[in-house]
């Protein structure tokens, strides 16, 4: 575990709501001067806490219309592969082994309800080990 104080988890929270926030501005707000903040976000990328820098896609702008968490269940000796089958699926965006209800869980996007369809039936399903898929639409994500 790595060592993280108050104000390193202050700088943290700003980053998160706006990667892009200028360290001026991040110090104003903490009372610090720029290079103080410089260092700590270096510091906090060096430790592998900040591990990358990145943008958040509305999925609607790009004509995606279909969200969907979606559970698979697998024989138990196919798991890892599986697991990296769906990683190079294009529209699956996340990957997760699990414990729980399913053992991989995966957010997948389509353009519609019949690209979903396509995209179980077609790609997942026929992957060796698969025994169950259950996909859940997503009608409206509150928080990120």
């Amino acid at each position: 575990m790595v060592e993280v104080d108050e104000v390193d988890l202050r700088i943290l929270k700003m980053l998160q709501e706006d990667g892009r926030r200028p360290f001026t501005e991040i110090a104003e707000n903490l009372g610090l001067s720029e290079s103080a903040v410089r260092k700590r976000v270096q510091a906090l990328q060096r430790k592998g806490v900040i591990k990358k820098f990145t943008v958040e896609v509305d999925p609607a702008k790009l004509g995606i219309n279909t969200v969907a968490i979606v559970g698979v269940d697998v024989d138990p000796t196919k798991l890892l592969e599986v697991a990296q089958k769906l990683c190079e699926v294009k529209e699956v965006r996340s990957v997760a082994t699990s414990t729980g209800d399913h053992m991989i869980m995966t957010e997948i996007w389509a353009k519609d309800g019949r690209e979903l369809t396509r995209i179980i039936s077609e790609k997942i399903g026929k992957f060796e080990g698969v025994k169950k898929i259950c996909p859940a639409i997503i009608l409206e994500k509150l928080k990120e």
